[in-house]
């Protein structure tokens, strides 16, 4: 009897099968619960840190990890356009998101930060299809659609009175370039793997981060309490760092727009944590928006996409 087998055979050697679709909702989600915690606990730093030092001093710190990281490991280099598109990774989500998200922030609370992790799927799954010619079904895009709307009115449910404040505009410009980062680094995981694409991004973006957090130490030295510094520290090790090698590997596995669709569970975490956290209240209306959201986010990553 010979037994079925999906590894294929390569010039003479055997290589493993493709990781399952699950394995990429897996890794996706691993990686949305180390985000959750990122708009909580930039509300924290920022109440003792200024903006600008937090956003860029945690990039300065992930990216001495990800030198060593590199150097320990030998890592090769990326080509000439390697470097480019990771230049649209470190402009997205080591310098954009979160300069833009830590300014937002200083006055804007953790429940309304919340908004922008839930309009961060839609604009991952449009990006993905617009960058690599992905094309969900109807029914992909009805689900995300539908746990967008779900997300986003959840979230900003306790946003404060209406209107377009510039907290929501930096917020909404987080949300694009968190998305260009996300599809560029998922499709360059692929070809690098899911952390030295991270690590080569912070890398690239270091000199600016340096810059930019000498100029805030000089301009505001630094002086916050353990708490304070705490909650930068883990924006620095896991939000900037330990946290995207899970989520470039999920997207590495993909199909990219189904597992994009994980994070729209991330408002939910994240309002838990600011609940939890902060002491912000969290009703039972609350409750009930964050189980709409994970049903929504549910249905749109079991509809199955097509090439």
């Amino acid at each position: 009897m010979r037994m079925k087998s999906n590894a294929t055979v390569v010039g003479g050697s055997v290589l493993p099968p493709p990781p399952a679709p699950a394995a990429g909702l897996a890794w996706g989600a691993l990686g949305v619960l180390a985000f959750s915690l990122t708009v909580p606990l930039t509300r924290v730093a920022v109440g003792g840190l200024d903006p600008l030092f937090t956003g860029a001093g945690r990039a300065v710190v992930a990216a001495a990890l990800a030198g060593a990281a590199l150097l320990l490991t030998r890592a090769p280099r990326p080509t000439r356009r390697q470097w480019r598109r990771l230049a649209l990774v470190a402009g997205g989500v080591v310098a954009g998101f979160p300069l833009l998200t830590s300014f937002a922030l200083t006055s804007a609370p953790a429940a309304h930060g919340a908004v922008v992790v839930a309009l961060l799927p839609a604009a991952t799954a449009v990006t993905a299809v617009l960058r690599t010619g992905e094309r969900p079904s109807r029914a992909f895009w009805a689900a995300a659609a539908a746990g967008a709307v779900c997300a986003v009115g959840f979230a900003a449910r306790d946003g404060g009175p209406g209107g377009l404040h510039r907290a929501d505009l930096l917020l909404f410009a987080g949300v694009l370039a968190a998305a260009v980062g996300y599809t560029e680094g998922g499709l360059l995981a692929r070809e690098l793997g899911a952390w030295p694409t991270i690590s080569w991004a912070l890398v690239l973006a270091a000199p600016a981060a340096l810059a930019v957090t000498a100029a805030s130490s000089l301009a505001a030295p630094p002086a916050a309490t353990a708490g304070q510094w705490a909650a930068f520290g883990y924006l620095a090790v896991v939000s900037a760092f330990l946290g995207f090698f899970a989520w470039y590997r999920g997207l590495r596995i993909g199909p990219m727009a189904r597992v994009s669709q994980v994070q729209l569970v991330q408002p939910v975490l994240t309002i838990a944590w600011a609940a939890l956290l902060l002491g912000e209240p969290l009703p039972a209306t609350t409750v009930a928006g964050g189980l709409a959201v994970v049903g929504c986010a549910a249905l749109a990553v079991r509809t199955r996409t097509r090439s």
